[in-house]
């Protein structure tokens, strides 16, 4: 019995940083571009395209019999997804930032055009909205790491590189920041922009950084949430963009918190995609519309929870705000 609980606690863990993972590093993203005073609800439609253009680019070269395979494959595809999200990142910092539109607006017609043009584009090349790929980015056990008693069964065994590139990411969005000029500029044109220019620092441009990291960052989740939880990418990424903006909300705009928040999510995602393996909840017989709807009302839960005044005192100030140079 001992043995079936730890090998339930083995599953769980492996399937929670599948699902953990793209929810840490878009929610960093957003955090860049609102920390810059540029609401980003377009984080699920920049998450779809960078998904689709890098499934895409991955089918293409696996048809293509290249000898480019495994890693390195899976490597060249997340500059892809990043270098798509920078693109789309660009419509919307150049919508909201230089022409002043409406930041919800601008990010709802992005997640509005992601999905038409990903079916759009798969249907010209394939006849069908779907994208396949071989997975064999797996790796089943990484040395040293993975035959180390508990420890290796639970985080090295079974993995991608890609659960480990989003913990550098988490340390280096850290450090950026909280430790880095950048960091401190971009923090101030989400407080006081006017304060920020008043000292020589460009409003406009460092808003510019913040959304195209956002939109890099995005994109590169759509990948990594797709890589280990399906074979085929169809045209969706599964509500995860905006899940991802209750993560940055739950995590107040905070790196360390936001981690805790993904895992939170990532846990609550990977037993409603997993529950079927997992002994004591399928004993239950409880539908799986119930496990598959309990991260989606958790986030409602959440969000009623943390709207409280602390909360909105936590995001900064002049987030949704657009800047003017002249006006203060």
């Amino acid at each position: 019995m001992a043995g079936l609980y730890i090998t339930t606690l083995y599953f769980v863990m492996q399937q929670t940083f599948f699902f953990t993972i793209p929810l840490l590093i878009v929610a960093l993203g957003g955090m860049f571009s609102e920390r810059a005073g540029i609401v980003n609800i377009a984080l699920e439609g920049k998450m779809l395209l960078g998904a689709f253009t890098s499934i895409f680019f991955i089918n293409q070269v696996q048809n293509s019999g290249a000898a480019l395979d495994g890693h390195a494959l899976l490597l060249v595809a997340l500059l892809v997804a990043a270098a798509t999200g920078v693109i789309a990142g660009l419509f919307h910092a150049y919508a909201t930032i230089s022409l002043n539109a409406n930041q919800i607006i601008s990010g709802v017609a992005i997640n509005m055009f992601a999905p038409a043009f990903a079916i759009y584009i798969a249907r010209i090349f394939g006849d069908t909205q779907q994208v396949f790929f071989t997975n064999n980015f797996r790796i089943e056990s990484v040395p040293f790491f993975g035959s180390i008693p508990f420890i290796g069964p639970l985080f090295f065994q079974n993995t991608y590189f890609t659960t480990y590139l989003g913990f550098v990411i988490l340390a280096v969005s850290t450090f950026v920041i909280y430790r880095t000029k950048f960091g401190l500029r971009l923090r101030a044109c989400g407080e006081h922009p006017h304060a920020a220019d008043s000292v020589g620092v460009n409003v406009y441009k460092i808003r510019y950084a913040g959304v195209l990291i956002s939109g890099a960052l995005a994109g590169m989740g759509g990948l990594i949430f797709i890589i280990p939880t399906a074979v085929a990418f169809n045209a969706t990424v599964s509500g995860y963009g905006f899940l991802a903006l209750a993560v940055l909300i739950f995590g107040a705009w905070r790196p360390q918190r936001i981690l805790f928040a993904a895992f939170f999510f990532g846990l609550l995602q990977a037993v409603a995609a997993g529950h079927s393996g997992i002994a004591f909840l399928r004993d239950l017989r409880i539908p799986m519309q119930f496990y598959q709807m309990v991260p989606f009302v958790a986030t409602l839960v959440v969000l009623a929870i943390t709207s409280t005044k602390s909360t909105k005192n936590a995001a900064p100030k002049a987030v949704g705000q657009p800047y003017d140079k002249g006006t203060r």
